[in-house]
Formats: C-alpha cells, structure tokens, sequence
C-alpha cells in the first residue's frame, strides 16, 4: 500500500523523474545536479494499493462493475469486487 503521492519533477536540462516526494523538500537530480521542479502529481492519489499511474497501458475492466483499475491490483476500487488474473 503506497501512503505517500507520487510527482513527476523536471529538471531546467529537461529531465524528467517520478518520485514519492515530500512536501517543503528540495529535490536534486542526482546526474546534473539539478534542482528539480515538481511538474504535476500522479493519479491515482495515496492512499492506494497500486504502484501504477493511470495511463491507458495500465489499465484494464473489471469484470464486475466495467470500471477502469489499474492492472496490478486483485481487488477493484471501486465495487470491491476480486478481479480476474492477468493472462
């Protein structure tokens, strides 16, 4: 379970890194040195069982509500309901 949210940052270079950050703490990009400018938070938000942002490559039905989920997880979000093995 993933307690912490997750920030795409980017440095002036136009590197970019995903990382669980904290808030009023600088980040350095470790191969430029770099200050890091945070860009935008990832979805979906922690608390959440999924390690996996929402992009339609990490996606998939669940077979009992037709909602979207991430693909990494067992259990729905949304109706709660055990979601079919990945093939």
């Amino acid at each position: 379970m993933r307690i912490k949210d997750k920030y795409r940052f980017r440095a002036p270079s136009g590197r970019e890194v995903i990382i669980e950050a904290e808030p009023d703490v600088r980040y350095v990009d470790h191969e430029s040195g770099e200050l890091l400018v945070p860009v935008s938070r990832l979805t979906p938000v922690a608390p959440t069982g999924s390690e996996l942002p929402w992009a339609v490559d990490n996606l998939r039905f669940c077979n009992h509500c037709d909602q979207l989920c991430q693909k990494d997880l067992t259990i729905c979000p949304t109706c709660s309901g055990q979601l079919e093995p990945m093939l």
